[in-house]
């Protein structure tokens, strides 16, 4: 079945801007792909290829080719998945000095991939927040393996606050309301407990209850698991699970956050950008709360990790819902 794919998102940077990081080979390499060959004109390549490409891990698999350059505001591309072929059109617009950027992926056939529309719209919730983060120049890239069988998002947290402190922003529904964007948390602090946000939203005209569900482990001072259920409400979609890793650090906290059971890199979706935000916030809360009890307060980002399965090298945030 043809379809085809809509996005678009705001860049705090300018098109011209932009234009650069979408067609110079050595910013691409750095958000988007592991190697580039990139043109100046139609008929010309547009070819990445290599790990962090979906479904193109060769340089024998990249025949994708320019149909459209405009600089500084439009460009399209040819791109065959799985022997179908398909088009994805960028086209920058400005907004003040931002640029609100406009995406069609159109899909000309069968893909025959399991839950084709979401591994397209994940994919580029991935790629455009990996491009916000490359032009924010903050270290929050996180470049998926294709080819990982296990992909994962790892991140890595030094929180200036001790340990207990830390603890009581995971399990009580007053602090985890100011940290998770949520005004009706509830948690049964035990294993097989209830542990919900109750965030609720409509994805394609069905209602959603997103977030965790139930608590899978806990072990008191140390280590929280709860699963995790797919955000689009997809009970086919099923095995993920989030976890807290607690260790102190002195007076301070090293708070490991892994969120694991990915069917395929492209699930991860734009969770790397929303669980380095709301690390950022359980990080506000944890700190105030410290502050209070009397803890010193100051705090650091001590790594941010690539999704991976043992990897070290950079990822992460955007809310969710």
């Amino acid at each position: 079945m043809s379809f085809t794919h809509e996005h678009s998102c705001k860049l705090a940077a300018a098109p011209r801007r932009v234009f650069v990081a979408l067609t110079a080979p050595d910013e691409m390499t750095q958000w988007f792909a592991e190697h580039v060959e990139v043109g100046q004109g139609v008929g010309e390549p547009y070819r990445f290829w290599g790990r962090h490409s979906l479904d193109t891990p060769t340089v024998a698999d990249a025949s994708q080719r320019l149909l459209r350059y405009e600089r500084d505001r439009a460009l399209s591309f040819a791109w065959t998945l799985g022997r179908v072929p398909t088009e994805v059109t960028i086209t920058l617009n400005a907004d003040a000095e931002s640029t609100r950027v406009v995406l069609h992926h159109a899909v000309n056939g069968e893909l025959d991939r399991p839950r084709a529309k979401a591994l397209i719209d994940d994919h580029w919730r991935l790629a455009f927040g990996n491009l916000a983060a490359h032009l924010a120049g903050d270290g929050g890239v996180a470049l998926p393996d294709y080819a990982d069988p296990a992909p994962r998002i790892r991140q890595v947290v030094l929180i200036d606050a001790p340990r207990e402190v830390v603890v009581r922003c995971l399990i009580e529904p007053a602090l985890i309301n100011q940290w998770f964007g949520t005004s009706t948390s509830s948690v049964e602090p035990r294993v097989g407990g209830r542990y919900s946000v109750n965030w609720q939203y409509e994805i394609e005209g069905r209602q959603v209850q997103g977030g965790p569900t139930r608590i899978l482990e806990l072990v008191p001072d140390r280590r929280l698991v709860l699963d995790w259920p797919d955000w689009r409400g997809d009970a086919s979609v099923a095995g993920q699970t989030i976890s807290f890793e607690l260790e102190s650090v002195g007076a301070a906290t090293r708070l490991t956050f892994v969120h694991a059971g990915f069917d395929r890199a492209a699930d991860m979706s734009d969770y790397p950008f929303g669980w380095r935000w709301f690390l950022g916030e359980l990080t506000k809360v944890a700190l105030k709360v410290g502050a209070d009890d009397g803890s010193e307060v100051a705090s650091e980002s001590e790594s941010v990790v690539a999704p991976s399965t043992s990897g070290d090298d950079g990822a992460s945030a955007e809310r969710r819902p």
